[in-house]
């Protein structure tokens, strides 16, 4: 089997950081005639107050609602005439606001001017906040019928039980109701300031505009301060067990425990792991036996989500009622003899194969540079990350990845989530 070679791609990443202390990175790309421009806060879900979950959301949502020069209907047609798009998000660790416009000076400048306003001076409107409120609440109503969401939400409360990981970030009936645009405000100003930001830039300019931009951009913020970082989650003693009950031919089962932090040193062998074990398709371990060979479940899956601290770990499947007890042992058995014995070399090398095939057209866009750029600067990762991410990749061995999987995952405390209907299973195993 031939050995998988990677090839270097040097993305010429630069990186200082603007009079208030938000960090810059910016990457030269002439090949397109695009600007991207990329604020990343320290302002996700996890900042939101115990009693008041869904504050970062409705936060990120607003600020592009309105600002002292625009209203929200003259923002989209001013950006719509540029041919320029403005998009925010709001997750369990950050916070972002997107700007993507053609690059020619006068264009770009049009649309900047714009951007600059919305971030510093957001109005708040009455009427967009009870219209996001109306979303949130419906969204909240639907989530109750949707089994995946129901199986997550109980997942990340069990994982995370006194970690501000562990709401659920949309907001619930009680905050949903409580919630005033005072306390937006004052999220707004406490969280979205120079010092609790990354500034990515990529497109056909060069550094001095770069610079021009992040200089503008940190001019129109307030300085603040940095958000402090979040507790470190409690570790697992015991396994548990939870189950759904909920009118449904088919089961959604989620089964996983804590795993690593961005910058962990297990990454590398965790994603070449995980790519064998179930996150690799039609390929991987649990779909190859669970799905193709025993026919038991119609998807199967796994994966490591990596946060500013410990993430979790997930293996998930859904599945006929009356197979759900016998797919979930036989998941937790895959993985129990994939972390004690680790893939076989044929494995390691077709997985390795696959990711260095891939890992050039996960760089191959600004917009897919952008969202890297604004990754490595959250969370603080080495700049060289991209070039040295095959490298690293290929150096993997059969060791490292039964030593990361060992190390990372207590299996002892896995957390397995259960819903469908519980009386086909019990009358199953009578």
């Amino acid at each position: 089997m031939a050995q998988a070679t990677p090839k270097s791609h040097n993305i010429d990443i630069q990186s200082w950081n603007t009079t208030k202390g938000a960090q810059v990175l910016f990457v030269e790309a002439p090949e397109v005639p695009m600007l991207d421009v990329r604020l990343v806060f320290n302002a996700g879900g996890a900042r939101d107050p115990k009693t008041l979950p869904g504050l970062a959301l409705l936060t990120n949502g607003m600020i592009t609602e309105g600002s002292k020069t625009h209203n929200v209907d003259e923002i989209a047609a001013h950006f719509e005439s540029l041919g320029a798009v403005l998009d925010n998000g709001s997750y369990r660790d950050m916070a972002t606001i997107s700007l993507r416009t053609l690059s020619e000076k006068n264009l770009r400048q049009k649309a900047l001017d714009v951007f600059y306003g919305i971030i510093s001076t957001p109005t708040f409107p009455e009427d967009s906040f009870q219209r996001l409120l109306k979303q949130l609440t419906l969204g909240l109503k639907h989530e109750k019928q949707n089994p995946k969401q129901l199986v997550s939400r109980q997942f990340y409360q069990s994982l995370y039980p006194e970690h501000p990981y562990g709401h659920r970030i949309q907001g619930t009936d009680d905050s949903l109701k409580n919630i005033t645009l005072s306390n937006l405000k004052k999220f707004y100003s406490k969280y979205y300031v120079s010092s609790n930001m990354v500034i990515a830039i990529t497109g056909n300019i060069q550094r001095s505009e770069a610079k021009n931009i992040a200089n503008s951009i940190d001019n129109a913020l307030k300085q603040g301060n940095p958000a402090p970082r979040l507790p470190t989650p409690t570790a697992l003693a015991n396994k548990q067990d939870h189950f759904i009950e909920f009118p449904s031919s088919q089961s959604h089962v989620l089964m996983g425990t804590l795993g690593i932090k961005r910058g962990d040193d297990h990454w590398y062998a965790l994603v070449l792991g995980n790519e064998i074990l179930g996150g690799g398709g039609f390929g991987s371990r649990l779909t190859k036996t669970i799905r193709q060979d025993k026919g038991l479940v119609y998807s199967v899956y796994s994966y490591f989500s990596p946060m500013a601290v410990n993430g979790p770990f997930m293996m998930g499947l859904q599945t006929k009622n009356a197979s759900r007890q016998e797919a979930s042992e036989l998941m937790l058995n895959i993985l129990n003899d994939f972390a004690s014995q680790g893939p076989t070399e044929k494995e390691l090398t077709e997985a390795k194969q696959h990711l260095l095939g891939n890992f050039p057209l996960n760089i191959a866009s600004n917009s897919r540079i952008v969202d890297y750029l604004g990754l490595i600067g959250f969370y603080h990762l080495p700049l060289d990350y991209l070039e040295t991410y095959p490298k690293k990749l290929e150096k993997v061995s059969i060791a490292d990845i039964k030593n990361a999987f060992e190390k990372t995952l207590n299996r002892k405390a896995l957390i397995t989530v259960a819903l469908g209907q519980k009386d086909i299973t019990e009358e199953k195993a009578r």
